[in-house]
């Protein structure tokens, strides 16, 4: 054989291993699906648990509200190049290598509590396809590519009907508010300013898994443990009887200065306040651990949630509705004016009452282990002008739990300007702002600055996320 032929023939041999892992893939995940669950969901949690904190970082920075797509995509094309690296092997180590992938993967949809047994199964399904397509190349790569893209859709199709009516079941569980009207601000409706409550589909989502744990709500129930007098378990009739609606913006950690990773609702929750006075916390007993179905935890210090001077909640409505699943069905803790990385976890199962000893999540992948206070922040979401060089600028700003006093812009380097704020809905939601300026001739930078009724100052020092959360000013600029 000359080399041009052997070149070719190396090519093929690739191609075909690349149309093999595409069409394990598709197989391992469909039958994952077919089962209820998702064989790419596990590995992809895996790896948001264990890469490196800067690999996340980028990745979260980059993906931005796309975060979990690309994370789906990326294990796939892991296991497409978990074929092709097989293919290179000799023959003889195709085999064992296959067998490790199938075992390696498996133990990772494992992790996933409430997926395991079908991520595994789908996990053994995909190494068997890969070694059978790799066994004897049959010079149907196209074949191979096509079906495994088909399977791949027919998973997908699957887990989205299985979600969607996951969703519908949490709305049937009834009402969770009293439906008030939300009431004017005085800002009224400026195009393209933010609504001073945001509807659930607008809410972001921030989490490290790739699709929400499926909780059924009838036997879901909360359990209260650990250092307490009285274990209890609650189930969401239990805790509606206790509820209150409250208004508090909630802020992602990775929300940097004009970004989308905040926003603003109507909650329906139990005080923590009130749960820990049935529980009654046992002396010892230091840290509130808040634990997922899924293992996941963040714990927050007892003393300021016991005393109130922390006011928590366990929340089970959003907007007048069930928590969807996305945003922690059937409950999820939240401390208003700490950063949502460490207010409390979603799809809460277990609120365990410890001592200093218990790690979570986020101090294993280097966060600190402190809490992490929401900082006053301004967001200008319209810079809008006439010929005669006036421009409407107008948005959203936030410090809680404390609220804010002011708002101040300013055009270029000139003096801050303070502008109209909005009635405020409580502390510690946000609040909207709008001001009128005339902008000379010329191009201009915007700027906004938010100041807490404690009278803390934005930071106007830019910097990323990690390790201390965001700063920085959000500036627009506009032609006059």
């Amino acid at each position: 054989m000359s080399m041009n032929e052997q070149v070719s023939a190396r090519k093929k041999g690739l191609l075909h291993a690349v149309a093999v892992g595409v069409g394990a893939v598709g197989a391992g995940e469909l039958l994952a699906a077919a089962r209820g669950g998702s064989m790419l969901d596990g590995i992809g949690r895996l790896a948001a648990d264990y890469a490196p904190v800067q690999v996340v970082e980028t990745m979260v920075a980059q993906a931005g509200e796309h975060d979990k797509e690309m994370t789906r995509f990326g294990v796939a094309l892991w296991g497409v190049g978990a074929a092709v690296g097989t293919a290179l092997l000799p023959p003889r180590l195709r085999t064992p290598a296959t067998a490790v992938f199938g075992a390696a993967t498996a133990a990772a949809a494992l992790r996933s509590a409430d997926r395991s047994v079908p991520g595994a199964l789908g996990a053994v399904a995909a190494a068997a396809v890969l070694r059978a397509g790799l066994r004897k190349p049959t010079g149907h790569g196209l074949l191979w590519a096509a079906a495994g893209t088909g399977m791949f859709a027919a998973a997908e199709t699957l887990v989205r009907r299985a979600d969607q009516s996951h969703r519908e079941r949490a709305r049937k569980v009834g009402p969770m508010g009293a439906h008030v009207p939300v009431p004017e601000d005085g800002i009224g409706g400026e195009p393209g300013l933010t609504s001073l409550i945001t509807p659930a589909s607008k809410f972001y989502v921030a989490d490290v898994n790739s699709r929400p744990p499926r909780v059924d709500p009838a036997g879901w129930r909360l359990s209260i443990g650990g250092r307490v007098a009285h274990n209890l378990r609650l189930s969401l009739a239990d805790l509606a009887e206790q509820a209150v609606e409250f208004d508090a913006v909630m802020v992602c950690v990775h929300n940097t200065v004009g970004s989308g990773r905040c926003a603003n609702a109507r909650w329906l929750g139990v005080p923590l306040t009130a749960l820990l006075e049935h529980a009654v916390p046992e002396t010892g007993a230091t840290r509130l651990v808040t634990r997922a179905v899924d293992g996941y935890t963040i714990s927050l210090p007892l003393e300021p949630l016991r005393t109130g001077e922390w006011p928590g909640y366990l929340v089970i409505g959003m907007n007048g509705e069930p928590l969807p699943p996305e945003h922690g069905f059937p409950a999820r803790v939240f401390v208003p004016g700490i950063y949502g990385q460490y207010s409390g976890a979603k799809w809460v199962g277990e609120l365990e009452l410890t001592d200093d000893s218990h790690v979570d999540y986020w101090w294993k992948r280097g966060w600190p282990a402190e809490p992490l206070w929401v900082r006053p922040q301004a967001r200008i979401d319209v810079a809008s002008g006439s010929g005669s060089g006036k421009f409407t600028v107008a948005g959203v700003a936030w410090a809680p739990p404390h609220g804010i006093s002011g708002v101040e812009i300013r055009i270029g380097e000139t003096d801050w300007l303070p502008v109209e704020l909005g009635s405020e809905l409580a502390p510690a939601a946000w609040r909207r702002w709008r001001t009128i300026v005339d902008v000379p001739p010329g191009t201009h930078t915007i700027q906004a600055r938010a100041i807490s009724r404690s009278g803390e100052v934005q930071d106007a020092e830019e910097r990323p996320p990690f390790p201390i959360g965001p700063g920085g000013l959000h500036s627009v600029t506009v032609t006059a």
